[in-house]
């Protein structure tokens, strides 16, 4: 990427990424130290920590269209950095208990809820139009060859220290501190190679402009219940990988990190395929949710640790292809003035089905067993991917179906009524 602000940025997310990859699988080692290998407790940490994006999505979109990204972004990091910190000096000390693990999952996920829609539609800001595609393929290759080596980094590292609790505080603790990564590189940045948009005036009724939007765009609605379907049944990588690694296979903390590895081999290969399209489709999108369903119901039906890890990759890839995609194909089909709204939406719909997902998940993995996780999130994300598709024909048929634009600037974002 030729852009000057656009490295600085992507930089600094590698360093993040890397850090957060490594609190996943520390986390969820930690609860399972702390629970006697619950998958409920799993579900419910996973729950807590996406519960924001639900509640507060609305609102953070609100803000990223009102104020300065750049400053948003850099006041979220720290916001991050705080609960990891101090979850890993309560893991550190011997002193953690899972009530903390979950308080301070939820802290961390409000932090979250409001950096995410910023961070989204500030690559708009950092890139022009021609350059977006590539930059959110590239966004999404720096988050997973992160993950490449932060889930096996952790799992090394706490099987070294002895495999406990105290051991996964060392890995969360070193996340506090990669989130100097971004900051750094926000700081550092040119603003007059920004393409800043004014922050839009306090008008009534803001919120309901922006779903008033997407309920107007047959295209919009279609991505956003497929992401849904997946994000909410399908897309629980960290608790299946730690119940098939730990209940199925028998396996330790190292075999768990090296399970995110060989996700991530896939991702990475997923994000530099969008990186290097030049036009994004909805085909795309329904292409890939169907194909990870199908993997994904492949991969429950494993017999042994060789085979789930084989399988891993191409989940990763059929999962960051649908992601990427959907991700870019809202950025570019949606008016600047109301796109912090728009990406705060499809973010809830996207990560704010996990809390109620993942503890259901979790209990299915105690009542009926680990595979069951997978049969049953890739048949159900299927499911409503098909859902999806009949609504979109039904509400947009082909054979009228318009090419889309953008309203011009003037035109209002939500009907009179």
């Amino acid at each position: 990427m030729h852009n000057f602000n656009y490295r600085r940025y992507a930089a600094g997310g590698v360093v993040s990424n890397t850090g957060t990859w490594m609190q996943r699988v520390a986390q969820d080692w930690l609860v399972l130290q702390l629970t006697a290998n619950s998958a409920l407790a799993i579900g419910i940490t996973t729950g807590l920590q996406f519960l924001p994006f639900l509640l507060l999505s609305p609102l953070a979109g609100l803000v990223a269209d009102r104020v300065d990204k750049r400053r948003l972004l850099q006041i979220t990091n720290i916001a991050m950095a705080v609960p990891a910190l101090l979850l890993g000096g309560l893991a550190v000390s011997g002193a953690a208990e899972i009530w903390h693990v979950y308080v301070l999952a939820f802290v961390l996920g409000t932090a979250a809820a409001f950096d995410a829609p910023a961070r989204a539609a500030f690559v708009s800001e950092i890139v022009g139009p021609e350059d977006l595609t590539n930059a959110v393929g590239l966004n999404s290759a720096s988050f997973n060859a992160a993950r490449l080596v932060g889930p096996a980094a952790a799992g090394l590292m706490i099987a070294a220290l002895g495999g406990g609790a105290v051991a996964t505080g060392w890995v969360i603790l070193i996340n506090a501190f990669t989130y100097l990564g971004p900051l750094i590189a926000l700081r550092s940045m040119d603003p007059t190679r920004l393409t800043t948009p004014r922050p839009q005036a306090r008008e009534p009724r803001m919120i309901r402009a922006g779903i008033g939007y997407v309920r107007r765009r047959p295209d919009l609605v279609l991505i956003m219940m497929i992401v849904f379907s997946a994000g909410t049944f399908g897309m629980n990588f960290q608790m299946t990988s730690a119940l098939m690694a730990t209940e199925v296979f028998d396996k330790g903390a190292t075999e768990f990190g090296l399970l995110g590895t060989c996700l991530a081999v896939g991702s990475l290969a997923g994000s530099l395929l969008a990186a290097s399209r030049t036009r994004v489709r909805l085909r795309m999108v329904v292409a890939a949710a169907l194909a990870f369903a199908l993997i994904e119901v492949c991969a429950g039906l494993t017999p042994s640790f060789l085979a789930f890890a084989l399988v891993a990759p191409l989940l990763g890839l059929a999962a960051l292809t649908m992601i990427t995609t959907a991700t870019s194909y809202i950025q570019l089909h949606t008016d600047p003035r109301v796109r912090g709204r728009v990406m705060a939406l499809y973010l809830m719909i996207f990560m704010g089905g996990t809390p109620v997902g993942s503890p259901m998940i979790g209990w299915l993995g105690e009542a009926f067993g680990a595979r069951w996780t997978l049969l049953l999130g890739g048949a159900l994300t299927a499911l409503g991917v098909m859902v999806a598709v009949a609504f979109y024909w039904r509400r947009e048929p082909a054979a009228v179906r318009p090419r889309r634009r953008l309203p011009e600037p003037g035109t209002p974002l939500v009907d009179a009524a």
